[in-house]
């Protein structure tokens, strides 16, 4: 594999910051964080008030003094003081007095395809700034690929896609490599504008924040697919006169709204498949597409995309977590790099 997995061994705790959630993967203890990347703060004093589940409910609900913040977007740092003061408040007193004791504390982090050096920096400097000695960074891609069991490390083509909140990630990996990869700024944020966008237009409908889970609150049954219910009573307030008002939706309406934003990532596939080298395409013919990521629990995605590409697709068994799990194998020592036969002399 292109990443050192002897340098992962060494490594004492591992971070997926993601657009929606972070999760942190301790060795030997396993996943200990799974919580929304939010914050809540006191403008008036500086002090933290809440952390992952309880601030992110209280988007929306507070008084002017109290603002929610993600430092967090797209799979980047976007404040770097306010991502360790929230890792450090996730992470608990015990468990950083347990990691501080380790020596030459070490750590690995995701890092998004084809990121920046800003990117990248940010990221180590956050973890640098828990006590980390040292930052192994490693491609959000192939971290999922090997979280969801893919062989990434034979001579074989593996397709996975990463379908993020702020972000989709499509690649094709061989040899424990990238060999062609696309990422675009398409996931599933884009999907709750686009919904936003059409309830406000059609039915001059604002939706609450907390209510704009794509397509669990304007679809459900079937999803995406056409043999979903036909309509759905949706609640939110007035954008003329304020009021609190419930409309009948047409799915079918809603599902052309979010064609756009799919459309892209139906782009990034076709451009992904057109760059690869013939003889691993005909063997994801047979495999597929893999999807990881928590918006690939979007109802009736992955059946969308099986009827554009053509290619079997299939949904990872616990999406949103793999890439934490893939980072966590590395680290435990659970995964094996390809050792090729010398050569007969």
């Amino acid at each position: 594999m292109t990443v050192d997995l002897e340098r992962l061994r060494r490594c004492h705790f591992a971070v997926d910051l993601g657009a929606a959630r972070t999760r942190v993967y301790v060795k030997g203890s396993g996943l200990v964080v799974d919580q929304p990347s939010v914050a809540a703060v006191n403008t008036r004093t500086g002090a933290l008030i809440a952390v992952g589940e309880f601030a992110e409910r209280m988007t929306g609900r507070t008084p002017d003094y109290i603002r929610v913040v993600r430092p967090i977007a797209g799979g980047t740092v976007v404040d770097i003081e306010m991502a360790q003061r929230m890792l450090r408040h996730l992470l608990g007193d015990k468990m950083r007095r347990a990691l501080r004791r380790k020596p030459r504390l070490r750590a690995a982090a995701c890092a998004p395809y084809d990121a920046d050096p800003l990117a990248q920096r940010a990221t180590t400097e956050t973890l640098v700034g828990l006590g980390a000695r040292r930052v192994e960074l490693v491609d959000t891609l192939i971290a999922a690929a090997v979280g969801c069991g893919l062989p990434v490390e034979r001579p074989e083509a593996t397709m996975v896609m990463v379908c993020g909140a702020a972000a989709t990630q499509v690649a094709v990996l061989s040899l424990g490599s990238i060999v062609t990869a696309e990422r675009i700024p398409v996931g599933g944020e884009a999907v709750d504008h686009a919904i936003v966008q059409h309830l406000r237009h059609a039915h001059a409908l604002m939706l609450p924040s907390q209510a704009v889970r794509p397509l669990q609150l304007a679809l459900s049954g079937n999803g995406l697919t056409p043999h979903g219910p036909a309509s759905t009573e949706i609640h939110g307030r007035d954008v003329a006169t304020g009021l609190a008002r419930s409309v009948r939706v047409d799915t079918a309406a809603v599902r052309d709204a979010i064609q756009t934003p799919l459309t892209a990532v139906l782009d990034a596939i076709g451009k992904v498949l057109r760059e690869c080298p013939p003889d691993l395409v005909a063997d994801l013919a047979d495999r597929g597409i893999v999807m990881v990521g928590g918006s690939a629990l979007l109802p009736g995605f992955d059946q969308m995309l099986r009827r554009a590409t053509g290619m079997p697709v299939h949904i990872a068994e616990r999406p949103d977590v793999c890439a934490a799990q893939g980072l966590g194998a590395m680290l435990e020592g659970r995964i094996e790099p390809l050792v090729l036969d010398p050569l007969a002399a």
